[in-house]
């Protein structure tokens, strides 16, 4: 957006009466003009680039489903984990008694 902006605000200056007047002025106005253009069709490439990248980065889950499933395993993993240590500080604030010791160490 900025991009087009960028290249409507040159657009307007090139319009402008003043160019007509000051050939040094509408010289300066035509390169900012090409400028800001080349610039918003890089813009535009970048833009057209990352959304193709997008789109095939989504495809490899399907190529690659093992992968997936491993992210998928490692996040219930860690959630067990999170939830085991909770239980853990949970007894190693109690009092040390024999049954809390069996569960701890267990």
């Amino acid at each position: 957006a900025m991009s087009k902006s960028a290249v409507k605000i040159s657009s307007d200056l090139l319009s402008n009466p003043l160019c007509e007047q000051d050939p040094v002025f509408l010289e300066m106005v035509t390169a900012f003009d090409t400028a800001m253009k080349r610039m918003d069709s890089f813009n535009q490439e970048k833009v057209n680039m990352g959304r193709a990248e997008a789109g095939e980065t989504g495809g490899f889950s399907s190529v690659f489903p093992s992968l997936n499933m491993a992210v998928k395993r490692r996040e219930q993993t860690l959630q067990d984990y999170k939830r085991l240590q909770s239980k853990v500080e949970k007894y190693e604030e109690k009092e040390k008694t024999g049954p809390v010791l069996a569960k701890l160490h267990q």
